[in-house]
């Protein structure tokens, strides 16, 4: 991927992301959970794939493609006019469950590790310090 490509490629995730709010889809409805994880613009900047994920998981995801899918004329006239191109890049949305398996894995480690765990990590950095005390205080 050229430098170019991947700074339009970011460009159009932001662009996707800001405007997804915006839009009335029932399927989108305002963007919440969802998320626009990463975008591929071919070298030629032609085309496009952008994929998305959500937090509710992969069936989620693909219905919102779907309302994605209906408003690529509206995301690619903005796109066209915040990068100020001539011919915006054909947009193809794809279903991604990213998000959801980083949910789980989120989860899982929750799980694994206790909060006992951490306030125990805590006692351990106090001890340290009361070492650290003592041996400058024996410097002195």
């Amino acid at each position: 991927m050229s430098i170019k490509s991947g700074r339009m490629s970011e460009d159009i995730r932001r662009i996707i992301s800001g405007k997804m709010r915006e839009l009335k889809d029932p399927r989108i409805h305002g963007g919440e959970m969802l998320t626009v994880v990463r975008c591929e613009v071919a070298g030629d900047g032609s085309f496009c794939k952008v994929y998305i994920s959500s937090l509710e998981g992969i069936d989620r995801a693909k219905q919102a493609v779907k309302g994605f899918e209906s408003a690529s004329g509206y995301l690619k006239r903005e796109i066209s006019n915040v990068l100020k191109l001539r011919k915006a890049p054909e947009l193809k949305f794809v279903a991604d469950d990213s998000a959801e398996y980083s949910a789980r894995i989120s989860e899982t480690l929750k799980r694994v590790v206790p909060e006992d765990a951490e306030d125990a990590g805590d006692a351990e950095d106090d001890e340290l310090e009361d070492e650290f005390d003592e041996f400058e205080d024996d410097e002195d």
